[in-house]
């Protein structure tokens, strides 16, 4: 038969039945597509994020209000069950909004888990924003310019400490690392719990 005229294709497509092979094909594609929108949208936020970087676990340091802010609705959605699966739901606040979007200038506690290319537009934004004497941590990723106050754990679960001075703090000059702080002094990181 030729199928050179689409509507005699989509006639004979019509009236071909399904059968059992063609179906598990269908199904085995539409897993494939499932997977890969999971695998390259959806798991990259659902990897382990370190205690110290959870809005759950300030709240249960006694920092209050305890309020989180990303756009992915799945990883929102993900972060109130959790708070409500840790009793915390009706005090933890979990909002689907642009961070970018959002005033910073009343918060004294800031965790942030960004990829690096944001991170400078962020120092800029924190630096604008936040109060000074505010404390600023930063998980897996370093601030660029920032030096930190305390550096605590080690490879995926390391943490930044900064502290938010009335100008810009203070940027290592000639570019040496900065050392990190042992991780015995893990309680030097908070002067309140972050």
């Amino acid at each position: 038969m030729d199928h050179d005229d689409p509507a005699e294709a989509l006639t004979e497509l019509r009236e071909k039945r399904v059968g059992l092979l063609e179906l598990l094909q269908a199904a085995a594609g539409s897993g494939l597509a499932a997977y890969a929108v999971w695998a390259l949208l959806l798991q990259p936020g659902f990897r382990r994020v370190p205690l110290r970087l959870q809005v759950l676990a300030a709240h249960q340091c006694g920092l209050r209000p305890a309020v989180g802010y990303e756009l992915n609705p799945w990883l929102v959605g993900l972060a109130r069950l959790h708070a409500w699966r840790a009793g915390c739901s009706g005090s933890v606040c979990y909002h689907r909004k642009d961070l970018w979007k959002v005033s910073l200038r009343d918060c004294h506690n800031v965790s942030v888990f960004l990829a690096p290319s944001v991170l400078p537009l962020l120092e800029d934004k924190l630096q604008v924003e936040l109060p000074a004497g505010a404390r600023v941590v930063s998980g897996r990723f370093p601030l660029p310019t920032w030096q930190p106050v305390a550096v605590v754990g080690k490879g995926m679960d390391r943490v930044w400490a900064y502290d938010v001075h009335g100008t810009r703090p203070a940027v290592s000059s000639c570019g040496v690392p900065v050392k990190a702080i042992p991780e015995s002094s893990s309680t030097s990181i908070s002067k309140g719990p972050v």
